[in-house]
């Protein structure tokens, strides 16, 4: 039996980073492409072979990293309203493709000068956290214990973390630095209406509910944060039930300055 002939061919991947965490690759951008062309979060994710969640995961983290909107979304009329990119959503879209040609070339260049190539690609490290927010560091309040890490995010609101002063000091935390904070979306409180609410913990985000994802147990809520962030949590179904929980209602996320993790770009 003769024996096949095989060639071996270079293929190469484009994604797009922002201070070491993963902001997105080809997927990512057709379904801003597709967005913009429909004009439905639903249609999209379609189009691109993704659950409606995943599509709005995806957004949001987009959202979050590029410290603004890229998504946004049209009001409710006669058409039913929608979604659209927004013009640094358009601008990014564009210019990814452009790079992306680039880059495709360079890599078949590459495929033609070398005989036996192979390409490894490390993936950066990924963060369980649901919820992650770029900011500026903007305070920091030494304490007895821990010192408090204040933290300026999209829309101007503020988060603070506890943290030890070892940990600030090896992160080089410092009025004016960029980091991320990242909270696990179980250590969200929400409340249906906070005012006069008395509680203990330090961080209150007000949003508006964009989305309820119920499962046996617990029901997964995403509020929209004014800038264009948002924020995630995990209740349980009997608890989102009972705060009366809907699309388009204001509740309050809460959660303890302690539940803050801090992270700086590599």
């Amino acid at each position: 039996m003769a024996a096949t002939d095989r060639t071996l061919r270079l293929h190469g991947s484009l994604w797009l980073s922002v201070d070491g965490e993963k902001f997105g690759g080809e997927q990512r951008i057709a379904l801003l492409g597709q967005i913009a062309e429909s004009g439905s979060i639903t249609r999209a994710a379609k189009a691109i072979g993704l659950s409606y969640k995943a599509a709005w995961d995806a957004i949001d983290s987009m959202n979050n990293l590029a410290g603004e909107p890229l998504v946004e979304r049209l009001a409710g009329g006669k058409g039913g309203g929608g979604t659209r990119l927004t013009p640094r959503g358009e601008q990014l879209v564009a210019s990814f493709r452009q790079i992306e040609r680039e880059h495709r070339r360079f890599v078949e260049r590459l495929g033609r000068q070398a005989d036996d190539y192979q390409l490894i690609r490390r993936m950066s490290m990924r963060t369980s956290a649901r919820n992650q927010f770029l900011g500026t560091v903007t305070g920091i309040k030494p304490g007895a214990v821990n010192d408090e890490v204040e933290l300026r995010i999209a829309g101007g609101q503020t988060l603070v973390a506890t943290v030890t002063r070892e940990s600030i000091e090896s992160l080089g935390l410092a009025p004016g630095v960029e980091a991320y904070a990242l909270v696990k979306a179980s250590s969200v409180i929400l409340l249906a209406d906070g005012e006069g609410a008395r509680v203990s913990a330090r961080n209150r985000l007000v949003g508006s509910v964009t989305r309820l994802q119920g499962g046996a147990v617990n029901t997964e809520v995403v509020l929209e944060l004014p800038g264009g962030g948002s924020l995630a949590a995990i209740v349980t179904r009997e608890s989102a039930d009972a705060l009366g929980l809907a699309v388009g209602g204001v509740a309050t996320a809460m959660f303890k300055a302690s539940s803050v993790i801090l992270a700086v770009p590599g």
